[in-house]
């Protein structure tokens, strides 16, 4: 039962070991994953590891809580995503909870990330925090995407919303979470072929695993919580999420090349 875990933030910081955390979940059949960068060193730190970590992929961006780095940090990330074996471009969006950016510096960034990407043909992943309105009139702008709402936390009509830009809606541990039906119910209505399934490591644990470091093996969690809302098996539900995961991120790598 391959599982594709389409975000997680291996080696961002130094109280895991992305190794050990790599292989375990290769050991619970996690087989694919897409290290995702947040700002300039973070994705050339994706990069390299990616390169060494069987299945794994890697993105570059800019997350929009660190959109006031642009101007140091984005010839970097034009430059990493100019790198053939770059499958995304991201995390980038709106974060309107938190205020550690201006929100006219967040648009400026999602919006250049948004071009780049239209340049490069590449997926681009979009972070939404407590912002769909305004993320929707930027994205309102771009012609169809290829993409990922990542950790989708909005209702149905929002998941519909984006659907119809062209993306994907991934969801993650907060689908386990008891209190977040409306989360659920946006999981059921999402059409089979744009469903994905991630961690966010090492945010964000699944219900069982409250107060613990997150990490990809952990998404095997997230499937069978997606799996009880829309009627599936876990492995039918492994199975879709990622054939989707690769139509848009690439086949598998082998690592280390």
């Amino acid at each position: 039962m391959p599982v594709f875990d389409t975000h997680c933030h291996l080696g961002l910081d130094d109280r895991g070991d992305a190794i050990a955390e790599h292989a375990r979940a290769i050991a619970a059949d996690v087989t694919d994953f897409v290290v995702v960068g947040i700002d300039a060193a973070s994705s050339a730190r994706a990069r390299d590891l990616a390169r060494g970590l069987a299945g794994a992929r890697w993105s570059a961006g800019l997350h929009p809580n660190d959109a006031f780095r642009r101007g140091t940090d984005w010839t970097a990330i034009e430059r990493l995503c100019d790198e053939p074996d770059c499958a995304a471009i991201g995390e980038t969006g709106l974060d309107h909870y938190r205020t550690t950016a201006a929100h006219a510096d967040q648009e400026t960034a999602l919006r250049t990330h948004l071009e780049l990407a239209r340049r490069r043909g590449l997926p681009v992943i979009l972070h939404c925090r407590e912002a769909f309105a305004p993320l929707q009139d930027v994205l309102a702008d771009f012609a169809q995407l290829r993409g990922v709402m990542h950790c989708f936390s909005g209702d149905a009509a929002a998941a519909a919303r984006a659907v119809g830009f062209g993306l994907h809606v991934s969801f993650a541990a907060p689908l386990t979470y008891p209190k977040n039906a409306a989360l659920r119910e946006a999981a059921a209505a999402v059409p089979a072929d744009r469903l994905l399934v991630e961690t966010d490591a090492p945010f964000l644990p699944p219900q069982g695993r409250r107060g613990q470091r997150n990490e990809p093996a952990f998404v095997l969690d997230t499937v069978r919580a997606l799996a009880a809302v829309r009627g599936w098996d876990d492995a039918t539900t492994a199975a879709i999420t990622h054939r989707n995961a690769v139509a848009l991120f690439g086949a598998r790598r082998a690592g280390g090349r």
